[in-house]
């Protein structure tokens, strides 16, 4: 299955790759979906020891399994994740609106996306940068409309810092408790990849649906 792929793509780069895999992935995903909780939960299991032949390093220095190299994992992923989305505001705010509405498929924001945007936005004010960091999926499509709506810079460096590290904490942590029981923990989570291609094929029929309901009111 191309989602249990996906799956297994990630640990194995983050098992190969350690911090350096870490903080790439969550600097791409705080614009474009990049799978931040499995990359956060493993890189927890790895800090725990769990995993044979993967350790914590960083320029040759090897972080001990447990707390150091706990939060050396949090912290790569944390400030990935940071200048990930410095890179998006930059990009919504020198781009804005109009960059978007012609290029916003690159990034995944089509029109219908960047409307609920500006609604969350528009509900939660500033704050709903820190709110969507914590909400799984909705975290990667902020930082981008957070330039083009104005959400002060220091302000939404701030939001993001708070939430994100909140985030890797979490994650991390679950996969740092699971510690031996990996394997198990692994197995239970991979049914997660089910429904998230349940919910892809039920967007794909969904799009194909619209399509040919305003294809007929044209016709008509």
């Amino acid at each position: 299955m191309l989602v249990a792929s996906f799956t297994s793509s990630l640990t194995s780069l983050v098992g190969d790759y350690g911090l350096y895999a870490v903080f790439l992935l969550m600097l791409v995903d705080a614009v474009f979906p990049a799978g931040s909780e499995i990359v956060m939960v493993y890189g927890g299991a790895i800090a725990s020891g769990a995993i044979a032949g993967a350790d914590v390093t960083l320029f040759g220095y090897e972080f001990q399994s447990g707390l150091p190299a706990y939060l050396a994992i949090v912290a790569a992923g944390t400030i990935g994740y940071l200048i990930g989305s410095m890179i998006g505001w930059e990009i919504g705010s020198r781009g804005g609106r109009p960059f978007l509405e012609r290029r916003g498929k690159w990034f995944h924001l089509d029109h219908e996306k960047l409307e609920r945007a500006e609604a969350w936005f528009g509900r939660w004010g500033d704050w709903a940068v820190f709110l969507g960091r914590l909400t799984p999926v909705v975290r990667s499509f902020v930082s981008i409309p957070a330039g083009v709506f104005g959400v002060p810079f220091r302000r939404y460096v701030l939001l993001t810092l708070a939430g994100s590290a909140i985030w890797c904490f979490a994650f991390a942590g679950a996969g740092w408790a699971a510690g031996a029981s990996w394997e198990n923990f692994h197995h239970a989570f991979r049914f997660a990849d089910f429904l998230v291609a349940a919910g892809i094929v039920a967007v794909v029929a969904w799009i194909g649906w619209r399509f040919l309901k305003k294809r007929r009111e044209a016709q008509a």
